[in-house]
């Protein structure tokens, strides 16, 4: 069994390394590492190549998180399924395919929240919707859900190791985001326009 989780464990990291963002901006003709903000995620595609393929990569991204949850879960139990999710955001924000340069990991995050804690997963996206939908900010939004998210899945009554998961998930996201937070302090945080043509 311990072979079995390894084997499952490692291959969720590899598929946290799988490029959405930059396949999707190479159909567009965009390079999302080397425009707008360079990170290879959904905000900077929605904000350099448009709604359509900043929703494509978020939805890319999210499955990434969802689907190595839902393998984990199936071959053991939902610790492991808790493993998986965390190496699936692993691989997405430290991809030894790209020199471990990735994005910055919420969308794979939020991706495994659905399957492994859903009641949280409605809150925790609604509070992400409504703090960019008042700031017009979306590291504003995303640093929200790092905080809510492990707060709900403790306050929600979830086992001390599936919140220590999620603080840890989260805790690492919020701490990709400290190029924001600097920007957010300073005032020079861009908001979420993507481009009017699509």
């Amino acid at each position: 069994m311990v072979g079995a989780w390894l084997a499952v464990i490692l291959g969720s990291y590899v598929v946290g390394t799988f490029p959405t963002a930059i396949l999707v901006g190479r159909r567009k003709g965009v390079d999302p590492t080397k425009e707008g903000s360079g990170n290879p995620g959904a905000t900077n595609m929605y904000r350099t190549a448009g709604k359509a393929a900043g929703a494509i990569v978020l939805l890319g991204d999210a499955l990434k998180g969802l689907i190595p949850a839902v393998v984990g879960w199936g071959v053991d139990n939902k610790v492991l399924a808790c493993a998986c999710w965390s190496a699936a955001v692993v691989g997405h924000i430290f991809p030894i395919t790209r020199r471990f340069r990735g994005g910055k990991g919420m969308a794979t995050a939020g991706g495994g929240v659905i399957p492994l804690f859903w009641p949280v997963a409605i809150i925790g996206i609604t509070v992400f919707a409504a703090v960019v939908k008042l700031t017009k900010r979306g590291s504003l939004g995303s640093l929200a859900a790092c905080v809510a998210v492990p707060a709900l899945v403790a306050a929600f009554g979830y086992p001390g190791a599936q919140v220590g998961f999620a603080a840890g998930v989260f805790g690492l996201c919020a701490l990709r985001h400290w190029s924001n937070i600097k920007r957010l302090v300073s005032g020079n945080e861009a908001a979420v326009v993507g481009r009017a043509a699509q």
